[in-house]
């Protein structure tokens, strides 16, 4: 798990999801969505296993299907098999 590593298709992911987890758009060029993502230090994990162990940490997760996890509002999947887990 890695912060403050946000290259192109993280941003990109966070843009195209953003209303996802947020009710109006926070970030509209990709400066912007990093700046954001730097702000809130969002998470890049390599995984999905990354994705459960550090939601395990910081939110109550029990009885929730692995499919459930990677669905929440916070997890973005980037498309290449890691996810952006950012704290609304």
């Amino acid at each position: 798990m890695s912060s403050y590593t946000y290259d192109k298709k993280c941003v990109k992911a966070f843009l195209d999801n953003q209303l996802k987890l947020y009710p109006e758009v926070v970030a509209e060029t990709e400066q912007e969505a990093r700046e954001f993502l730097e702000d809130t230090m969002a998470i890049v994990c390599d995984n999905d296993k990354e994705v459960i162990e550090y939601l395990e940490e910081e939110m109550d997760i029990t009885g929730m299907s692995k499919q459930e996890i990677l669905n929440a509002d916070e997890v973005f999947a980037i498309g290449d098999g890691r996810y952006l887990v950012v704290e609304g």
